[in-house]
């Protein structure tokens, strides 16, 4: 069945097949007669169409797929959309966009993206306003605390929609929000993006921890020190006012750092317990956003001068091969 063109007003398009981005075009489908969705390889394509789920993500998890355009062109995707979603992991951003035509530049364009874009070193808002022309009063955010999976089960879940115009994070709220989804707006997309690229960090901090054998008790003091280097890095980047205990800063990085769903604290858990690196990444079948971020948040740290203890930490055990034990262990000391 095709599904039905929506009014161009209100069309809703998501770019990406994973998990997140199945999560969204299943939340999309309780409000919408009409989702675009674009996901990369043509057989999953098919098999989505033919069974109604996604074969790689979310397995399992029926979708309305006679409300879903599901097609592996990003250009038709994109030229039926007003507001487009992206949701692909940051690494592979540029990868799925190299074969865009369409501009941007005329649409509503919103970032579910919790990681910074390789090479640019930038958010994705900002990436998307320097290289695509895309109006920042045009760039929203989507952000938790939100796990795919609970999505996926209809457990009652939290989004934040960030806007500098809020005519666009009411649109995207009001078309989010549904029995199993409570959303709330903002204007602080550049504190919601980061907080979604830091709490990844922070999220990989905690798994080592955990890996390596520390407690519950040392995880809350982890992570309470977590907060206020994250509150230290926003002021220092982008200071406004902002209540770092809301939902989209605290409670997002409480979920990463705690869930039994958090690839990053998996991931993280792996190194600590003696993986290395490239095993981790070879071991698990989805992309650990909190490894690349380390590496680009270091830089932004430095040209801030912001002293970030524990981020510092995670960059040493990740990229200068250094001991999770010993380095961990030191972190520690200086926590309180």
């Amino acid at each position: 069945m095709t599904p039905k063109k929506a009014d161009k007003e209100y069309a809703v398009a998501v770019i990406g097949g994973g998990s997140w981005a199945t999560a969204i075009v299943k939340i999309l489908t309780e409000n919408n007669d009409y989702v675009g969705w674009w996901v990369r390889n043509a057989d999953t394509v098919a098999e989505i169409k033919r069974t109604h789920m996604n074969p790689r993500y979310l397995t399992g998890v029926e979708l309305a797929t006679e409300n879903i355009d599901i097609h592996n062109d990003i250009n038709h995707i994109v030229e039926e959309a007003t507001h487009v979603i992206f949701a692909v992991p940051s690494a592979f951003l540029k990868d799925a966009l190299k074969n865009l035509t369409i501009p941007l530049k005329d649409k509503i364009v919103y970032s579910a993206i919790k990681g910074i874009v390789p090479d640019e070193n930038l958010i994705v808002g900002e990436f998307f306003n320097q290289y695509y022309d895309v109006p920042l009063e045009n760039i929203g955010v989507i952000t938790g605390p939100c796990h795919a999976e609970e999505v996926a089960l209809e457990r009652l879940s939290y989004l934040t929609i960030a806007s500098t115009t809020e005519s666009h994070a009411k649109f995207m709220a009001e078309r989010l929000n549904c029995h199993f989804i409570r959303t709330t707006i903002t204007k602080d997309i550049y504190g919601t993006e980061y907080a979604a690229v830091l709490k990844n960090i922070y999220a990989l901090a905690a798994g080592i921890y955990h890996g390596l054998g520390y407690g519950d008790n040392f995880q809350a003091v982890l992570v309470s020190n977590a907060i206020r280097e994250m509150k230290k890095f926003m002021k220092a980047v982008h200071p406004i006012k902002r209540d770092i205990n809301n939902s989209a800063y605290l409670g997002d990085l409480l979920v990463t750092a705690y869930s039994q769903f958090s690839r990053n604290r998996m991931f993280g858990n792996m190194i600590g317990k003696g993986y290395t690196v490239k095993s981790a990444q070879l071991e698990m079948n989805m992309i650990a956003e909190g490894y690349y971020a380390t590496n680009l948040i270091r830089l932004v740290r430095k040209e801030y001068e912001v002293k970030m203890p524990i981020a510092s930490a995670v960059y040493k055990v990740l990229y200068e091969g250094k001991s999770p034990k010993e380095v961990m262990a030191k972190l520690a000391e200086k926590l309180n």
